[in-house]
Order: structure tokens, then C-alpha cells, then sequence
């Protein structure tokens, strides 16, 4: 009786067990699933973050004091970035302090200095004129540079004729004491070569 009674059960238990097999089935799937979407953004949020981090070569708009003297005063109020015509000044993404990224947008060296004029805690000082602008000095890579093959195209466009080309020897050199930083030639460079053989070092970067 014991063994007919328990075979007469087998049945609806082995149908319990195949549902809570299913069921427990399915919820473990869908924890795989989130985890799985959960983890995966993860690197790609961490390898965002680390480049922002790991990026340091972006200068300070025109007129801008010692670096330290300038975290000190900058209230990252945004002022000097709406000021720009040119859109070349922008907040920085972890900071917000306003940077400038020459290789994307470098500075013009306006005559006026919209963006000086715009700052009023003295972050960035007026310039009496464009040759006194310090942010930073181009340097050049002679291994990457391309003007032994014709190229100068960062000669002309120098707005203060820092840079030199040498037609006898197709070399280009950087006139240190001519340059201003502003970036347009990284610009240029990046434009029309598959690399960027000159550089601007920011003036905080510098020894001096």
C-alpha cells in the first residue's frame, strides 16, 4: 500500500519539481543577466575616467596667473567660456576650470581678450598685447615632423612667426622667445599629417 500510494504521488512531485526547477531556472538567469549588464559598462566607464584623468595637456586661457594662484582664484563661474568667440575655452569635465585643448580648438590671440575682460577675480590678468600671452611653448618632434617631405604648413599660419623653416635643409625650428602657446600649429599639424609632430608644453609644465 505504502509503495502504491507513493507511486501514485510521483507524478504531481515530479511536476513540482520540474516547475520549481524552471522558476528558480529563470531568476537565475535574469541575476546574470543584470550582473552581466551592470559589470560590462563598468571598464568602459573606468577606461573614460582614466583618460580625463590621465590627460594633462590642456593650457589656461590667455592672461592666466601661476597655476597655483589660479585654483586659488578661479570660482569655475564659466565666465571667460562664454566669452570666447571662438569657442577655444572650455570647462574642464572633472574640475570645470576653463582649459583650453589646442589640438581641438586653439586660442586666436584676440586683440581685445574677451575672455580676460569677462574674469573678475583676476584669475586671468589683462595683457598690454599679444606677445606678452605665456601659455605655454611649442615644441617640435624632428622624428615625426614631415617637412623634409614639403611640408611647412605650420609656418605660415603662426600668427606670431615663432615658427622657422630652414627651405635648404627642409627643417622647422620653434623660436622659444616668439611663441606664445596659443596652439594654432598642433592645430594645423593635426590637420593635414597622420601625427602630431609639434606640441604646445602648457607654461605650468615648463621649467623655467
Amino acid at each position: 500500500m505504502a509503495e502504491s500510494s507513493h507511486q501514485q504521488q510521483s507524478p504531481d512531485g515530479a511536476s513540482l519539481g520540474r516547475r520549481n526547477f524552471i522558476r528558480q531556472s529563470v531568476v537565475s538567469l535574469g541575476v546574470t543577466v543584470q550582473e552581466y549588464i551592470k559589470h560590462s559598462d563598468a571598464p568602459v566607464e573606468a577606461k573614460k575616467a582614466a583618460t580625463i584623468t590621465e590627460r594633462t595637456d590642456w593650457l589656461r586661457p590667455p592672461g592666466a596667473v601661476e597655476e597655483a594662484d589660479f585654483l586659488d582664484r578661479c570660482t569655475k563661474c564659466g565666465d571667460c567660456v562664454t566669452a570666447c568667440p571662438f569657442d577655444a575655452i572650455r570647462s574642464h569635465r572633472i574640475d570645470q576650470t576653463p582649459v583650453i585643448l589646442p589640438e581641438e580648438s586653439p586660442c586666436q590671440l584676440c586683440e581685445d581678450f574677451p575672455c580676460i575682460d569677462a574674469c573678475e577675480t583676476e584669475a586671468l590678468l589683462p595683457v598690454s598685447q599679444v606677445a606678452d600671452v605665456d601659455m605655454g611653448i611649442a615644441k617640435l618632434s624632428s622624428q615625426e615632423c614631415t617637412a623634409a617631405h614639403g611640408c611647412n604648413a605650420c609656418v605660415s599660419k603662426c600668427p606670431q612667426q615663432a615658427i622657422d623653416m630652414n627651405f635648404s635643409m627642409f627643417q622647422i625650428s620653434v623660436l622659444d622667445d616668439h611663441c606664445v602657446g596659443c596652439g594654432i600649429c598642433q592645430q594645423i599639424c593635426k590637420a593635414v599629417n597622420d601625427r602630431v609632430a609639434i606640441k604646445v608644453v602648457p607654461a605650468r609644465m615648463l621649467l623655467r
